[in-house]
């Protein structure tokens, strides 16, 4: 059989505040074309489902009307799992009932145990799980941490083996010897860090979540899938897609994805920026990381490019400031300002643009009750 592996969603996650449920939506049709065109038989998600443990509620509605139409509309199994941004308890809301349209969710540690067996091939649903939740099934006081329950889990995994099928392992967490982004949050139990890939030779194929990069795992039958967008800027040169795996030839393929807005570092000077022989032949929608080459004072600068660039993520200068920028601020009288105007010049300074009316309240605001508190003298 043919089975495609996707996993970190993080559905509602925001990008330097910038919403993304537009482009997640996107990107999970692009998916659900693919497991199409290649005719899968299933689909599994290793975790992270959601970005945060408490969803919004347009989260959750994306997230519902994906399940509804990948498996209900378009008749895939489902093979899920929760991940550690998920919450176990909530994701599991109506799991009882899901098994009748084929769509198996798993969020607790004993229903790893139990394989979902289709066609040729046992599915177990290993989800994030605690330390604690590995003492309390296995009754004993000296599992501490995730590397001392694993070899447990997996010897009773094994233990349910049938010996004429295939063995897939759907789990998230991090393997030792992968490497990471600045996006992922860290899993780390009693200050160590990973679990032994060698834990995991006996499967056919291990389908991996939690690391957004695909390639931060080259074991031989595992792989994590990555986000299928990228989520941080040290993300920016990641291939972002899903995988496909062959049960009968042992195979596995990487089908690329194509954002509806890219995340690109983007390094040109600021008239450069302003100037549409540069702009209009680059896909200035994308959210953008500007590496700026000024080193002068641009009054204003965020705004004027805003009117051109709307995803903007974050402006840094190549070679720095000025010099005359720190001195021109030493060289002023500072001593005849007042606190209010003293924090404008410096705001204007770094900042490169002017403070809102909405910004001078919150210093005005601050400042007064610091007065008040005899806290500036």
């Amino acid at each position: 059989m043919k089975v495609l592996h996707t996993a970190d969603w993080h559905i509602g996650k925001k990008l330097h505040g910038y919403d993304l449920l537009s482009d997640q939506a996107y990107i999970l049709d692009q998916i659900l074309k693919i497991a199409k065109t290649e005719a899968v038989d299933a689909i599994m998600i290793a975790g992270d489902l959601y970005d945060r443990s408490v969803p919004s509620e347009d989260s959750v509605r994306l997230l519902n009307q994906t399940i509804a139409k990948w498996n209900l509309t378009e008749g895939f199994p489902l093979l899920v799992i929760s991940g550690n941004h998920d919450s176990a308890t909530r994701l599991a809301t109506g799991a009882p009932w899901f098994n009748q349209t084929n769509f198996y969710l798993r969020t607790r540690l004993e229903d790893a145990f139990v394989p979902i067996e289709l066609e040729d091939t046992q599915f177990f649903l290993l989800p994030y799980f605690e330390p604690v939740d590995a003492r309390i099934y296995f009754e004993d006081p000296d599992l501490r941490t995730i590397q001392a329950a694993m070899p447990k889990v997996i010897k009773k995994i094994q233990e349910n083996f049938a010996p004429n099928k295939n063995h897939i392992l759907i789990s998230h967490f991090f393997v030792a010897g992968s490497s990471k982004t600045e996006s992922e949050t860290k899993i780390e139990v009693g200050g160590l860090d990973g679990i032994n890939g060698d834990l995991l030779t006996d499967f056919d194929y291990v389908a991996l979540g939690h690391l957004h990069g695909k390639d931060a795992l080259k074991l031989a039958n595992a792989r994590y899938s990555g986000s299928p967008l990228k989520y941080s800027l040290s993300e920016k040169n990641q291939a972002k897609g899903v995988w496909i795996v062959d049960t009968e030839t042992q195979d596995f393929s990487f089908f690329e994805l194509t954002p509806l807005h890219e995340l690109t570092e983007l390094q040109a000077s600021f008239s450069e920026l302003l100037d549409p022989d540069f702009y209009e032949i680059i896909n200035r929608k994308d959210y953008l990381s500007i590496l700026l080459d000024d080193r002068a004072i641009i009054p204003n600068l965020m705004n004027q490019l805003r009117q051109v660039y709307p995803r903007i993520i974050q402006v840094e200068r190549t070679n720095g400031f000025e010099t005359t920028v720190v001195t021109r601020l030493q060289d002023e009288n500072i001593k005849e300002k007042s606190p209010i105007a003293l924090t404008e010049d410096f705001f204007t300074a770094v900042s490169q643009s002017n403070l809102t009316m909405q910004q001078k309240n919150w210093i005005e605001t601050g400042l007064h009750e610091i007065l008040q508190k005899g806290g500036v003298r």
